[in-house]
């Protein structure tokens, strides 16, 4: 498949670019190597892990919110709840994952790879929404504590922790390095989390007969949900804004642009995900002896992907001593080479 990524002549930063327009096909579907090393922009294949994940918990939620309403008990109606919502999400998730796997097309020439980052954001917003609903009803049983089955709670929040578990365990080796992934992830620990709650709820009020503690232990469990989706909230908020992703240290990479051989100043500097996986760099490099050849920026891609895993890269090279533009007006007009050099590390 190819992926058109043209920098025509446009206005850039507030001042006219004289460059070549440079088109590369590249698949995000298999493997390829550039400058003398190989890595894959393929995303691990989740599909069977969201496939049984999937079906284990729409089985266990209507299981458990029909033991719930049996047995009275405000904690596994909860714990269903919160299972659906995570189905809810693990479909998301799933589809995002398909969608970053399809060829780009004209119209969206960076592939579909942020959908990736659209789902985990919706993980996030999906769990705190449910955590929201499960304080709420918890509250309302503490002012009006209400019998509870304790037998029942035990028996079906185990099996809650047997499938919860198992099914975080399927995506535990992608959560380092995919936030979408992560999202599933959390939702499954935090099902077992609330899961593991409910069995320490039963055994109480078996011991207590405290009624009361089974709405109380929902409040806590919703806050170590909270505790636990903040993190993932913000990580894909900012990667929503096109902040730079959490991993990559930009004084870092300006720094190691900066003190290239040749290289006087650099200026419009963007690192910007184009997926939860995949991030993006451009820069204009100020080097006044002119273009540096395929060897400079065969050197430079391959430290941007090996030292920040940045793959694909864009570098504009200009030999005047132009001021640095933003995005406003009064810029100089720099003297370019006739090259604008585009590679995908």
């Amino acid at each position: 498949m190819t992926e058109p990524h043209s920098h025509d002549e446009a206005d850039h930063g507030g001042h006219s670019h004289r460059s070549a327009s440079h088109d590369q096909s590249h698949d995000q579907s298999h493997d390829h190597s550039h400058g003398g090393h190989g890595h894959s922009h393929v995303p691990k294949d989740f599909g069977p892990a969201f496939a049984l994940g999937i079906a284990l918990n729409v089985g266990f939620v209507v299981v458990e919110a029909a033991a719930g309403f049996l047995a009275n008990s405000m904690a596994l109606v909860a714990d269903a709840g919160h299972n659906l919502g995570d189905v809810l999400g693990l479909l998301m998730a799933w589809g995002a994952s398909i969608l970053v796997k399809r060829r780009a097309t004209f119209n969206f020439t960076y592939g579909f790879g942020s959908s990736t980052i659209l789902a985990a954001l919706a993980n996030a917003v999906l769990l705190l929404v449910a955590v929201g609903a499960i304080a709420l009803e918890a509250v309302q049983r503490l002012i009006e504590p209400a019998p509870v089955a304790g037998g029942t709670m035990i028996i079906v929040a185990s099996i809650g922790i047997l499938i919860n578990g198992f099914t975080a365990w399927l995506f535990m080796s992608g959560r380092e390095q995919d936030l979408n992934i992560r999202g599933a992830y959390l939702h499954m620990v935090a099902d077992a989390a609330v899961s593991v709650g409910v069995v320490i709820v039963g055994i109480a009020v078996l011991l207590t007969g405290w009624n009361w503690l089974d709405p109380f232990v929902s409040l806590i469990i919703a806050g170590v949900i909270v505790w636990g989706t903040w993190g993932l909230l913000r990580d894909s908020v900012r990667l929503a804004m096109h902040g730079v992703p959490g991993n990559i240290d930009a004084e870092r990479v300006r720094a190691q642009l900066i003190a290239l051989p040749g290289v006087v100043s650099i200026h419009d500097l963007h690192i910007w995900p184009m997926s939860t996986t995949e991030t993006a760099l451009t820069c204009h490099l100020v080097m006044p002896e002119g273009h540096p050849g395929d060897a400079f920026i065969e050197r430079t891609t391959k430290m941007l992907h090996d030292e920040f895993e940045i793959r694909h890269t864009t570098l504009q090279f200009e030999v005047g001593s132009g001021a640095p533009c933003g995005m406003g007006d009064g810029c100089a007009d720099p003297v370019e080479t006739a090259r604008d050099a585009h590679q995908h590390a």
